[in-house]
């Protein structure tokens, strides 16, 4: 089998799901990125870590050179490698099989394998979950519309926190707990985020006033950002013209774009309806 031929059935079975092969592998892939999730998490207990140490660590390795293996090969079967390593799924790849590499200079970094938990992503496009796919993109086109009024909103509530931990930290004092303007910035976002760990607390009647009113604060200051994002939703209509192909290809049944001329799948040219 000749190199190129070799690179485009790779490609065809790691990068491509329309195929039983490439199906297959994409199943058994996600069942292995659930399984090594799922040991991360059992090692982390401590009596489960001392009592199958060894295991573990025979089960961590096996599947980081899976997945070193799998990545490699989906960089040499790519036939652009350098859009698929900075693309979304590149990057989550390579930042899979990295922790247990690093685990060497900082043991407990290999906890961070759970990253590879973000693979599962890919069961959208397997499983041909598109009214998912075509949700996710009006969400993120409507966070996409809202950005500028959510950083102006973030930058208002920065600025409003910094204001009432200052005079929350003049009002109640050192001798009450409020040590430092940061600290009293703490205690700021922990209330008006309607969270109240209750480690600091206002304990002069001024104090419990401000602490009162910040909390009523925080119900509307919540609600903000949910509303933005929720008109730009209600702006947006899913086009179905543009979210869904117009079209398959006659000879393999792989979707296609409107403006396709030849199918990305098997390579046949198609002829176009509208030139």
């Amino acid at each position: 089998m000749r190199n190129q031929d070799l690179r485009h059935t790779l490609y065809t079975i790691i990068h491509g799901t329309d195929t039983a092969a490439g199906r297959r592998f994409d199943v058994v892939l996600l069942w292995m990125i659930l399984l090594s999730t799922l040991t991360v998490c059992l090692e982390s207990v401590p009596s489960y870590r001392a009592a199958w140490s060894a295991p573990f660590r025979l089960l961590e390795w096996m599947f980081t050179i899976v997945f070193t293996v799998e990545y490699l090969l989906r960089i040499y079967s790519h036939p652009r490698p350098l859009r698929y390593i900075f693309s979304f799924y590149g990057i989550i790849d390579f930042l899979s099989v990295v922790p247990t590499f690093i685990a060497f200079f900082i043991p407990g970094f290999r906890f961070l394998m759970t990253i590879r938990v973000l693979r599962l992503l890919r069961v959208f496009r397997i499983l041909k979950l598109t009214s998912y796919i075509e949700n996710a993109q009006l969400i993120t086109s409507a966070l996409k519309a809202s950005a500028h009024k959510i950083t102006v909103f973030i930058m208002a509530v920065l600025s409003l926190v910094l204001i009432i931990g200052s005079v929350i930290y003049v009002v109640e004092g050192e001798e009450n707990g409020f040590t430092s303007i940061p600290q009293s910035i703490y205690w700021a976002v922990v209330t008006i985020t309607t969270v109240g760990y209750g480690d600091i607390t206002p304990r002069t009647p001024l104090g419990q006033v401000i602490s009162s009113l910040v909390m009523l604060m925080g119900y509307a200051i919540i609600a903000v950002p949910t509303g933005i994002v929720t008109v730009e939703l209600s702006k947006l209509k899913p086009n179905k013209a543009s979210l869904t192909p117009a079209r398959v290809c006659p000879d393999c049944g792989q979707e296609v774009k409107k403006r396709d001329n030849f199918c990305r799948n098997c390579g046949l040219k198609l002829i176009n309806p509208n030139p």
